[in-house]
């Protein structure tokens, strides 16, 4: 069963029938054929148990980049680094898993310069195909 992106205020999203390990497997590999590289990422499960000593469900945050992309946007806004890179999560919930991605054109309209429109648009053309190729 294939479900449709679904978008939020913030970001896009997309309820798969597949394990986490899968889901992130997948999403690497998506990511990669879009033209992305994950520069960091951060297994909130892990952290949180290591700084809180609490138990939370498997969730990652992937720190994505499209190098290109990425150098045009700051060639039009030297500060735009303090919005990269975009994330990208991988979490479970109620025995399915949740792949999201921000939606650059939000996060990026809080900055005010219209020349980051389109390759805001680009980014979440890139984004919006990722998640639906999952």
């Amino acid at each position: 069963m294939r479900t449709q992106v679904a978008k939020s205020s913030y970001g896009f999203s997309k309820t798969v029938e597949m394990s986490y390990a899968e889901a992130v497997d997948k999403t690497r590999a998506a990511l990669k054929d879009e033209g992305f590289g994950v520069l960091c990422e951060i297994d909130i499960k892990e952290k949180l148990k290591e700084k809180l000593g609490v138990d939370f469900r498997n969730y990652i945050i992937l720190g994505t980049c499209n190098p290109p992309l990425a150098y045009d946007t700051l060639q039009k806004e030297i500060n735009i680094g303090l919005l990269l890179p975009c994330n990208v999560i991988v979490y479970e919930a109620n025995g399915r898993t949740v792949v999201s991605a921000v939606d650059a054109a939000k996060m990026l309209s809080v900055v005010g310069n219209a020349e980051l429109e389109g390759t805001a648009q680009q980014v979440n053309e890139k984004l919006r195909r990722m998640i639906e190729s999952i």
